[in-house]
């Protein structure tokens, strides 16, 4: 006696509830993400292969952008309250201290810190700032600004980074190094795009005989 044929019918999934699921999450990310602002100041760094990571506190960061225009900035927010103290004591600046505290970078002279601070921080643009002046070293106003906070730090440790452009010219950054070296600040470190060793390379090869000479046997 032959065995009876059941009919084949296909499967069926309902997947209404998980459409439902993927576009409540994709409503989510998209609600939630923060998009990366515009920097204030466009720099594009040079690639190296030094692995290094840079400093993330007590830091002092000089900026050279495209144009050989010098910026200054620092995380610490109470040195900053020394600067703006300083500043308005010796210069008679009148400056607007919490402005200032709160600022994240400075790109002009002296004289006209002022003006720079009622400009708001979202309009502060490097493009359209002069910089702090370093063309020679009669007006190297940068060489005040580092005795200034050198004065701050009074000893702490201090991590000055320079991170100069990969179109800057050599006349900014060697006055910036000039006024390095008038504060003594003979070490610092540079940002840079880190790239991985080129393969076949000298540095490739010592790289590969240390971790073959740490491997376990």
């Amino acid at each position: 006696m032959s065995r009876p044929k059941l009919p084949r019918k296909s499967t069926s999934i309902d997947m209404t509830a998980m459409c439902d699921v993927a576009f409540l999450l994709l409503s989510f990310f998209i609600l939630t993400t923060k998009f990366k602002p515009s920097e204030a100041i466009t720099v594009v760094t040079p690639s190296s292969v030094a692995s290094k990571v840079a400093p993330d506190k007590d830091i002092v960061l000089i900026t050279i952008d495209k144009s050989g225009k010098v910026f200054l900035s620092l995380d610490d927010e109470a040195k900053k309250q020394y600067l703006v103290n300083t500043l308005n004591s010796t210069k008679n600046l009148n400056l607007d201290t919490k402005a200032f505290v709160k600022s994240t970078f400075f790109g002009t002279s002296f004289s006209q810190l002022p003006s720079f601070l009622v400009i708001p921080e979202a309009d502060r643009k490097g493009n359209l700032l002069p910089g702090i002046p370093v063309k020679d070293s009669i007006n190297n106003e940068l060489v005040e600004w580092l005795k200034l906070i050198n004065d701050a730090y009074q000893g702490q440790k201090m991590n000055l980074l320079l991170k100069g452009d990969n179109l800057s010219k050599y006349p900014s950054f060697k006055s910036v190094l000039y006024a390095f070296k008038k504060n003594d600040f003979l070490k610092f470190q540079m940002v840079t795009n880190p790239e991985s060793v080129p393969l076949g390379t000298d540095l490739w090869k010592l790289h590969q005989s240390k971790s073959d000479a740490i491997k376990p046997e």
